[in-house]
């Protein structure tokens, strides 16, 4: 079988490129955990030990191989909605800011940075 070797470099460059530039969508680790400093989250949750809140490892664990994991996260964490806590009571989970307000981009990283544990 006979290569095109112009193809053969192509492909040479393309594939190393990737290997120098993450994706967009790539997971900022330290930005994740710098946005749950800012908004005290770690206050209620850790990563792998339980507080008021779920650690992040059982929150991946619940929901890993859900299609719906992020979005999901998402709403809990922009929403307001009602969490429930260990001796039974319930409240307004704290709605995560940004900055700029409201930054997508941001909320998703955290979420991705929480699936990821």
């Amino acid at each position: 079988m006979k290569i095109n070797l112009k193809f053969a470099l192509s492909a040479a460059v393309a594939l190393s490129t990737l290997a120098f530039f993450p994706s967009a969508n790539a997971l900022d680790e330290e930005a994740a955990k710098a946005l749950a400093k800012q908004n005290n989250c770690l206050k209620c949750h850790a990563i792998d030990k339980e507080k008021d809140g779920p650690a992040y490892k059982a929150v991946a664990a619940k929901y890993k191989g859900k299609a719906n994991a992020e979005s999901r996260l998402i709403e809990h964490i922009t929403s307001g909605e009602k969490a429930k806590f260990p001796d039974g009571h319930e409240e307004e989970h704290k709605v995560v800011k940004t900055s700029p307000p409201k930054d997508a981009a941001q909320i998703k990283n955290l979420v991705q940075w929480i699936l990821a544990q």
